[in-house]
């Protein structure tokens, strides 16, 4: 079987009547409280144990070379196949008070080598209740110690108990002030952000408004520096296709640099592919020699280790050679009081031995008291355990709070910022409705100024058509020549083919107006009224005429317009020039361009030569 002993070593020094050294081992087991084998080796018992078993080491060194056996054995015994065993072997089936021997074996797998047999005796039964006291002593003391221990331990878990317990209700007491100062802000925060919201979605109303007069105003200057801009492309257009003559010469000139750098590129590639290839090789020449450095500083830091555990170990001997000098020093004293002692004791053996039945009685009932006392540790350590799991409950539900409280204070952050984000979008929203409300705005007066307008033509065609029926039977052709009058207008045509009998658009009227003029007066001469008046035309709208004696009078048009005031009865804001105005769509580039509009014009809005081809916007305001 296999057991845990302890070995107990000692040198015993004898000065009556002649100075010896003996050597006392014993084996005790703490399992067990009866197992107790000592073994006195004196100077001349040793002498003849070295020539048995052929020892090679002095009295002096013994005990140390005993102890480093016993250290190896230690070392040896949790491994599957220990080099060093110690083996307590007896002649006996069991270990009842026979002589046993001890054996150091060293194990190879050839043999098995005993370095040292020791024989050892049976204590006897004063042996016995004398290490049984000593015991008994031993843990006496160590109960006193653990008692002091456990009242100590007991008053620092009440002090810390009771701290915890006080700091517990001052942070619940803050975290209530928290929390209702949280809900008196977060209150304040809801009913303040709710106004600002109402006061801002009216900000944004009058906004949006502006938002949008801003946006037709600039729709109307991006029209106008499109048009410019389409002139100022096809100015470049001319000149980039000057620029793209000379840059195809010049790609054909590169195309052959090219070439020849192509041909210097490979040549520099090759160069390079064979420059990475010894880059490579050197790389891995440096990768090997790192590896070898490192191990090299590897084994110098081992090396340096090891001088210092050798150095710690020349210390720890130095150490204790100097305290076993101590102790030959005191067992020399000890041993002349010791003789005295002995005297004394033989007297007391007998007195002892009485009393040693009493005090197996008194053993067994000490048992039965430190079995109590066990016990008592138990229930104490259970109450113990208890106590340390409520103090580890209690830092966590602190810890939770603490996190809790962090993790609000984060909430109230982010909050803020949120808040903050709402207030610069507002901002931007507030911009944006300012802008289109002006845009909206002017919107409403273009809107007006193309109602004006468009009441402006009606009048103006009314006024033609009163004209040319007043003027149809007084007007007659003097001397075979034929006038026509340009404000002689057909009336509105209607549509007989297509069963549609109600008057089109006046723009449509007026344009039709327009081409029989045109292709009457390609035949007629001068034209003279009765009245003695004609109709003055512009140097653009009429040749020059085959009659020398056409006289040129003011038209019945400019009396007709003075009467309705300057302007054909508009005010002049409706003939200023506008960037920003919008084409009249149900009017084509014929009418607008061609040369019979421009008396019924006004001046500021007649087209000049130049832009004869330009889009119709130029010319109406909006």
């Amino acid at each position: 079987r296999r057991l845990n002993v302890r070995v107990n070593i000692e040198l015993l020094s004898i000065s009556n009547p002649v100075h010896k050294k003996d050597l006392a081992v014993r084996l005790t087991d703490d399992t067990d409280p009866f197992f107790l084998y000592n073994l006195v080796i004196s100077e001349e018992d040793f002498q003849s144990l070295k020539s048995q078993q052929g020892l090679l080491v002095d009295f002096s060194a013994f005990p140390q070379k005993f102890i480093d056996l016993l250290q190896q054995c230690i070392q040896e015994q949790n491994k599957d196949i220990p080099r060093f065993l110690l083996q307590l072997v007896s002649s006996a089936p069991a270990l009842d008070h026979t002589p046993v021997s001890l054996n150091v074996v060293e194990t190879n797998p050839f043999k098995h080598l005993t370095h040292l047999s020791l024989k050892f005796l049976p204590g006897t039964d004063a042996e016995i209740k004398k290490f049984l006291a000593n015991c008994l002593k031993c843990l006496k003391e160590d109960k006193m110690m653990l008692e002091e221990k456990l009242m100590r331990t007991e008053e620092d878990l009440t002090r810390q108990l009771s701290y915890t317990q006080q700091s517990l209700s001052e942070k619940s007491r803050e975290l209530d002030k928290l929390k209702n100062e949280w809900t008196s802000y977060t209150t304040a925060l809801s009913n303040k952000h709710s106004q600002e919201l109402t006061s801002e979605k009216e900000r944004a109303l009058q906004a949006q408004t502006q938002y949008q007069q801003q946006h037709e105003q600039q729709k109307k200057e991006l029209e106008n520096l499109h048009q410019k801009s389409i002139q100022q492309l096809q100015n470049r257009l001319s000149e980039l296709e000057v620029i793209n003559k000379d840059l195809t010469e010049r790609r054909y000139k590169g195309d052959s640099t090219v070439r020849e750098l192509k041909a210097k590129l490979s040549g520099l590639e090759d160069e390079c592919q064979r420059a990475k290839q010894e880059v490579l090789s050197l790389r891995r020449e440096n990768t090997t020699l790192d590896a070898e450095c490192h191990e090299k500083e590897k084994l110098i830091n081992q090396l340096q280790t090891r001088v210092a555990v050798l150095e710690q170990e020349i210390k720890d001997k130095d150490q204790l050679v100097t305290r076993t000098k101590e102790v030959l020093d005191a067992t020399q004293e000890q041993k002349v009081i010791l003789e005295e002692s002995t005297e004394e004791k033989q007297r007391h053996i007998e007195k002892l031995e009485t009393t040693i039945k009493s005090l197996s009685a008194e053993l067994l009932k000490a048992n039965e008291i430190i079995k109590k006392l066990q016990g008592d540790l138990k229930t104490l350590m259970s109450k113990l355990k208890l106590k340390n799991t409520v103090t580890i409950q209690q830092e966590k539900l602190l810890a939770e709070k603490e996190e809790k409280l962090q993790k609000e204070q984060r909430e109230s952050q982010e909050m803020g910022q949120s808040l903050r984000m709402k207030e610069q979008e507002v901002c931007k929203l507030q911009e944006q409705l300012e802008s289109t409300i002006q845009k909206l705005e002017e919107s409403k007066q273009l809107l007006k100024t193309n109602e004006n307008v468009i009441t402006w033509l009606n009048r103006q065609l009314s006024e033609v058509q009163m004209a040319k029926k007043l003027d149809s039977p007084a007007s007659a052709p003097a001397g075979g020549r034929a006038a026509v009058s340009p404000l002689s207008m057909p009336d509105r045509p209607s549509f007989h083919s297509s069963g549609l009998s109600h008057p089109i658009s006046p723009l449509y009227a007026f344009q039709n107006f327009l081409e029989p003029i045109h292709s009457k007066n390609g035949n007629s001469q001068c034209p003279v009224s009765k009245a003695g008046t004609s109709v003055q035309l512009n140097s653009q709208l009429l040749k020059p005429s085959r009659c020398p004696d056409a006289h040129t009078v003011p038209a019945a048009g400019h009396a007709a317009n003075k009467e309705n005031g300057d302007q054909l009865g508009l005010e002049s804001k409706y003939f200023k020039k506008k960037d920003d105005s919008i084409p009249l769509r149900g009017l084509s580039q014929n009418t607008l361009n061609s040369e019979y509009l421009r008396p019924y014009l006004p001046a500021k809005a007649q087209p000049s030569p130049k832009a004869a081809g330009t889009p119709a916007s130029a010319y109406f305001p909006g």
